[in-house]
């Protein structure tokens, strides 16, 4: 496909001279958005006109041929929510630093972004196609964590913003899943899949050259399992040079760079809520079940409160359905494990609960356009001895000002 001259090329400027992570932080909102907008309007309270039904995943786009580059006089039509919102009364009061100021880069990404995609993720003839063609079934239960990484590749692949012209092209999408390499018996260890990612970054650099003229600064490729953070390990390129989209955006990641690389929320695909429980009607303060190995957060978290009869927080599952934690408790804890590759944050929105974060250097998803304060609590590890006074402090009353799920459907 690419052409002798494509050595030459220069990468395309991005759009409006704004600077390329921050056009791929905005299409990031759009797609993840999607997903995440699927999985909650089900969840949303009756009163805000949602449907009750499942949501239903439409038939993923050909894997034969790479999709015709599309018109860019329209938004995606699942996305027209967005459209709607911006002339409403909700986006100024919503979960945005400021939305007149974020508005205009993000209708001007609408209009002109434009992503190709490498051809292995319509090829069904290769060995290795499950590591590249979209997931047959994302809302599978065994997906879990990996949710995220699987809907990406499907909207993406089902959005305006591709075209077949690399030369048009702002951005350049890798689309091998970490999740099915690792589930792959061929290339099941981390060192496996960092020899399998090196390889294929060489390939593409030889046979497409597009690689070769930005060193793969408009590149990206996304991933939602630890064992992807050391899938740039074997290629120096990919590592300093390329995005990577990932559930684990910790500052302590081996090879997470803060604003080259970005955070993607993690949800889990769970069934929606027919009713959300108020907040008046919420009986526990604060919800966390997890384990302590490897943090020391947890370890101090649970050794301060553990014992408290006014708090839920365990070691270990609790004694009850994990999912009625959420349904019952005014705030749920999001606290940093071996990693922060949980979805915890997306459950409390899920479930209505107010999202507690406890983690320092954590880059929280689209945190330069979303302000969280607006519907979560952010607190630093030296809180944890303060949390119970901290939740207390907050009035049920107050509680109505986090605007958590119906926020939620526009994150």
């Amino acid at each position: 496909m690419a052409a002798g001259s494509a050595s030459k090329r220069r990468p395309k400027s991005a759009s409006g001279g704004h600077q390329p992570q921050q056009l791929l932080l905005l299409l990031l909102v759009v797609v993840a958005a999607a997903s995440w907008f699927l999985y909650v309007r089900a969840s949303l309270p009756q009163q805000h006109g949602t449907s009750q039904n499942p949501p239903v995943i439409p038939e993923v786009v050909s894997r034969h041929k790479p999709l015709a580059a599309v018109p860019s006089s329209s938004p995606p039509s699942h996305l027209s929510h967005f459209s709607a919102a911006s002339n409403s009364n909700f986006v100024s009061d919503g979960p945005y630093h400021d939305w007149e100021l974020f508005r205009p880069d993000f209708e001007e990404m609408l209009r002109s972004l434009r992503i190709f995609v490498y051809p292995d993720v319509y090829d069904e003839s290769s060995p290795f196609a499950r590591i590249f063609l979209p997931h047959r079934d994302p809302l599978d239960p065994k997906l879990g964590n990996y949710y995220s990484e699987h809907m990406f590749k499907i909207n993406l692949l089902r959005s305006s913003f591709l075209t077949s012209i690399p030369e048009d092209a702002h951005f350049f999408y890798m689309p091998f899943s970490i999740n099915a390499l690792r589930n792959d018996p061929r290339l099941h260890s981390e060192a496996s899949i960092a020899d399998f990612v090196a390889q294929y970054t060489t390939n593409i650099s030889r046979e497409f050259k597009f690689w070769n003229a930005s060193k793969g600064s408009d590149h990206f490729y996304v991933y939602c399992h630890s064992v992807g953070r050391d899938a740039a390990g074997k290629h120096r390129e990919l590592q300093t040079n390329a995005v990577q989209v990932t559930c684990s955006s910790s500052y302590f990641q081996r090879f997470f760079v803060a604003h080259k690389d970005v955070g993607l929320p993690q949800v889990w695909p769970r069934k929606p809520e027919k009713q959300l429980v108020p907040p008046e009607k919420r009986t526990r303060l604060v919800f966390f079940a997890g384990r302590a190995k490897n943090s020391n957060i947890r370890k101090e978290l649970i050794s301060l409160w553990e014992n408290d009869t006014h708090l839920d927080i365990f070691s270990s599952s609790p004694p009850f359905p994990y999912e009625e934690g959420f349904r019952r408790s005014r705030f749920c804890l999001h606290v940093k494990g071996y990693d922060v590759n949980t979805a915890r944050i997306s459950d409390a929105l899920h479930y209505g609960c107010i999202p507690v974060i406890i983690s320092n250097y954590y880059d929280l998803p689209f945190a330069n356009a979303l302000d969280w304060t607006k519907f979560s609590l952010v607190l630093s590890s030296q809180d944890v001895p303060s949390l119970k006074q901290i939740l207390l402090s907050i009035p049920n009353k107050s509680q109505g000002t986090f605007p958590v799920a119906y926020e939620a459907q526009r994150l």
